[in-house]
């Protein structure tokens, strides 16, 4: 039964990770470096605003995935002792551990949403 929990808990670790890897990947494509025109244009209302909101999106999914990362700690945690005493509770707290994981799913999608709007650096 405690390979089950191990098994789970670093499959639920693993995904807040990708979801850091897909923001990443996210942010690097809204950043273009071309600055051939020269630096007139670099301090612009819509770069204001690219920054702004990469920084907030950052923020956000980086927020829930920690808050993600300690809800699935502490479940997986009681989730071992709970699997000790009484082995029918192995599907009941994998549910609960579940719903701590989609935390940081949520910050993912809010994070998508954020940057979708900003335009790129010009």
């Amino acid at each position: 039964m405690l390979t089950h929990l191990i098994t789970g808990r670093i499959i639920f670790c693993e995904v807040v990770a990708i979801y850091g890897v897909i923001m990443a990947i996210v942010f690097s494509a809204k950043i273009t470096g071309n600055l051939e025109g020269g630096t007139d244009g670099l301090w612009s209302p819509n770069n204001y605003l690219t920054g702004h909101v990469l920084f907030w999106g950052g923020l956000t999914v980086g927020m829930c995935n920690l808050c993600c990362g300690v809800a699935v700690g502490i479940t997986g945690s009681n989730a071992a002792v709970a699997d000790a005493a009484d082995p029918q509770l192995f599907v009941k707290i994998l549910i609960v551990e579940v719903f701590s994981s989609i935390l940081g799913l949520f910050g993912l999608i809010v994070g998508l949403i954020m940057t979708g709007s900003a335009e790129e650096f010009k």
